[in-house]
């Protein structure tokens, strides 16, 4: 499970309520139903009528990668380690000893990048085709993280159009004054929706899922080179210390 992102929401919300008692307020106060439905279902709507099917149903799929670990993910160092220990093996005993290896790799890029490696194809078409399945894979990430940051758009649009209808049947009321500071409060409830989910919820997990698409192509990026050194029957040596200068703190 991710800590962090489960954390930030709650002291995000935490922050907001707890504010609001310290000054006086009660949560009863920012809990309206009506306010929520205009914002969260306008909302929704706007972001349904702005993506396609696909896309939303991708974008809730990469929600979980918000509040849990890609464990499928290879850690940069331990990614490193396997790659030098498959250039020496293929070194020593040929690139079809690696087929053994190949079947208990879990992580799918550096599966097809191996096996395209262990068939023989030539490297400029073996590079054109990893970066290629790199640029899809980015472009489709990119369009689920973009699902969210629109809803974080959006969101305090119809929060506003949520505020002016409360405005609107307050002025309806204008006859009976006692009803005209309740109907107020209720009425920017819907203000604090907008805001409130655009940038605790819905903008922070857009920029979440962006830094994760950028951490699993860095790492692409990093497999890229290494199968190409195997490939190319570079020194495990040579080839640690080329993918070595991936890692932060290389001088």
């Amino acid at each position: 499970m991710n800590k962090t992102g489960i954390a930030g929401i709650l002291l995000g919300i935490a922050a907001v309520l707890g504010g609001n008692i310290m000054e006086g307020g009660r949560i009863g106060s920012v809990v309206q139903g009506s306010a929520a439905l205009i914002v969260f279902g306008g909302t929704l709507g706007a972001t349904i009528l702005s993506f396609s099917a696909k896309d939303i149903k991708l974008a809730v799929q990469m929600l979980k990668e918000v509040f849990f670990e890609n464990r499928l993910l290879p850690e940069n160092r331990i990614l490193i380690k396997d790659i030098v220990n498959y250039s020496a093996k293929a070194r020593k005993s040929g690139l079809l000893s690696l087929e053994d290896e190949i079947k208990v790799i879990k992580y799918g890029f550096l599966r097809r990048a191996l096996s395209l490696v262990v068939d023989g194809i030539d490297s400029k078409v073996l590079r054109d085709s990893l970066d290629q399945e790199n640029r899809t894979f980015e472009e489709n990430m990119e369009r689920a993280a973009k699902v969210f940051e629109a809803a974080g758009g959006f969101a305090p649009t119809v929060g506003i159009i949520g505020a002016v209808l409360g405005l609107i049947h307050v002025m309806e009321n204008l006859s009976d004054p006692t009803k005209l500071g309740a109907g107020i409060a209720v009425a920017f409830v819907a203000t604090i929706y907008g805001v409130a989910s655009a940038n605790l919820i819905f903008l922070p997990i857009a920029k979440r899922l962006t830094n994760n698409i950028r951490q699993e192509m860095f790492i692409r990026e990093m497999i890229i080179d290494g199968v190409l050194g195997i490939q190319a029957g570079s020194h495990p040596f040579f080839l640690e210390e080329h993918l070595n200068s991936y890692l932060p703190g290389r001088h």
